[in-house]
């Protein structure tokens, strides 16, 4: 059976909007030594030349500067004054100085950056943890995305919206303003210690932005795969994603129980070095489990007693057909049918291909594959595949709803669409194994 008689794709296209911006801190370059005529540094030349400036003309430009980012952001005062802070050793030879010329100061010390201008990809989906707007028959989820701005740094942003009974699926409107969180614990980071980062509850969830904090991450967030984890009735929702520092990778974990508030950690053991790691919904046989690729080329099945520490890993899929033959990974957590643990794959091909196809684990040993599908369900429509990476079709995670999964899924790294697909002519068209 051919996936277009079972896969129907929604023209639901998520774009990247280059006017969502956040305010991030702005630090000038520092000259090489032998043209600096004295000590100070370039900080320190902004603050004395704000500082100069009469009590009217800082009042003036202040206003100024409020006029022009009017409606950009929440709060900017605030942001300011917190740039400041942060400014202070630049600050502390000029005291005392006034209120506005503390603020005029902070204003210097950040930019705009365009969190989503190049790409807005790789998306997860879960089930919301509020369902008090679920539609008759429907639900309610959370949609994550990976969004890449300038110098192709990767952060994470989400969406909200609806499943109804017929599997059509609505975005609610997302909001022009964005805004990071707090975050607290970045000391003794890079260790174990979590990190914890709080939004403001009455923020819109599109507006929540998660950036690269630590050092390890900075130059990504990438590939957030995120699971709704079930454990002696309640629930918690876990992300594992690919930190990212411009020279290396490590793979972390995030966890929330309300997107609000979420705290992050590395994932340490020999299974943890690679990225695209997926963690099942629940434990099995009372073990954490996850699905991962150790070698560049196959799927392992991997287990924890703790969550954090992954060593070993049995491997259960390899490259097999090929649309597939360069490697295969997972594209999200598996899914849990009657049938078995439906796992999502990618597959790259000739002249590096992405492709989704699908596998079928047996529901109490998943080492063991039961089918698998023998061509790709997903893969770059000849009219749909330019963009920032060619030839790519990517998804970090579906959701079941009734007798279908809703897929959402990466157009070429640049935007996000959705596909339904029917369970059971999924699984009558995949092959046995």
């Amino acid at each position: 059976m051919s996936p277009a008689t079972f896969l129907n794709r929604q023209a639901l296209y998520l774009r990247p909007d280059p006017a969502r911006v956040i305010v991030r801190p702005f630090r000038p370059a520092t000259e090489p030594k032998d043209l600096k005529p004295t000590d100070k540094t370039r900080a320190n030349h902004i603050v004395d030349r704000v500082l100069g400036l009469d009590a009217e003309t800082t009042e003036r430009q202040l206003a100024a500067v409020l006029e022009n980012f009017s409606g950009r952001h929440r709060n900017l005062l605030a942001t300011f004054e917190a740039r400041a802070d942060e400014m202070e050793e630049a600050l502390v030879a000029h005291l005392p100085f006034s209120v506005a010329q503390r603020r005029l100061v902070g204003s210097y010390f950040v930019h705009e950056y365009s969190f989503e201008a190049s790409a807005l990809f790789n998306p997860s989906i879960v089930v919301h943890p509020d369902q008090s707007l679920a539609p008759p028959g429907g639900l309610r989820f959370v949609l994550s995305l990976r969004a890449v701005g300038e110098g192709h740094v990767s952060s994470l942003t989400f969406r909200a919206g609806s499943i109804a009974r017929d599997g059509s699926v609505s975005i609610d409107p997302t909001t022009r303003l964005a805004a990071m969180p707090r975050a607290t614990g970045l000391v003794p980071w890079p260790g174990d210690a979590p990190v914890e980062l709080v939004f403001k509850a009455d923020e819109d969830i599109s507006e929540r932005v998660i950036f690269p904090v630590t050092g390890w991450q900075s130059n990504g967030i990438e590939d957030a795969r995120f699971v709704r984890f079930e454990d002696r009735g309640t629930h918690t929702y876990y992300a594992t994603y690919t930190a990212y520092d411009g020279r290396a990778i490590r793979s972390e974990l995030l966890e929330t129980d309300d997107f609000v508030t979420f705290r992050m950690r590395p994932l340490g053991g020999s299974a943890a070095r690679n990225k695209g790691m997926a963690l099942f919904p629940r434990k099995l046989n009372g073990r954490y489990a996850m699905i991962g690729r150790q070698d560049n080329e196959n799927l392992y099945l991997i287990y924890s007693d703790d969550l954090h520490t992954w060593d070993g890993g049995q491997p259960i899929l390899r490259p097999e057909w090929p649309w597939e033959f360069v490697q295969i990974g997972n594209c999200g957590s598996p899914i849990e049918l009657d049938q078995g643990w439906l796992l999502f794959t990618h597959g790259v091909g000739p002249v590096r291909r992405y492709a989704i196809g699908a596998a079928l684990l047996d529901k109490h040993d998943p080492s063991k594959v039961i089918a698998r599908s023998r061509e790709p369900l997903v893969h770059p429509d000849p009219q749909q595949r330019e963009g920032y990476v060619p030839n790519v079709v990517y998804t970090c995670g579906a959701i079941r709803h009734g007798p279908r999964i809703i897929l959402p899924y990466a157009v070429s790294d640049t935007f996000s669409n959705f596909a339904t697909i029917g369970i059971d002519a999924l699984l009558g068209a995949m092959e046995a194994q």
